[in-house]
């Protein structure tokens, strides 16, 4: 499966952003969908991720603040980011892996990444 990532750009501290990813290749419905960032100088980091049975999880970091979501039909995960800080700034990567039930199994898939820039 490929990922195409988008929606990234600045914004100012309070702002909101809506990432998209777009999988092609493959249908996304046996695969978990999630996100995960990096900022410059740190190791790339979970942000939130939702299964194939629509359980979601969030990085302590960003719940409450974030929110994904995924349309299967449209094969398509987003990332809707509320109140967003200086601190979330890093280029934010889409991620899939094959998944049946609460087993993840096979590879990783990576998207290209967007960049997300909060000024304060």
């Amino acid at each position: 499966v490929q990922l195409q990532a988008s929606g990234g750009g600045l914004v100012q501290a309070g702002g909101s952003l809506r990432l998209s990813c777009a999988a092609s290749g493959d249908t996304v419905d046996n695969y978990m969908l999630g996100w995960y960032r990096q900022a410059p100088g740190n190791q790339r980091e979970f942000v939130a991720r939702i299964m194939t049975y629509g359980r979601t999880d969030y990085a302590d970091s960003v719940k409450s603040r974030f929110a994904i979501s995924r349309d299967n039909a449209k094969s398509t995960v987003d990332l809707q980011m509320n109140n967003l800080a200086p601190e979330d700034t890093a280029i934010y990567y889409c991620l899939a892996r094959r998944g049946r039930g609460t087993i993840l199994y096979g590879p990783d898939y990576w998207g290209q990444g967007t960049q997300v820039t909060v000024s304060s």
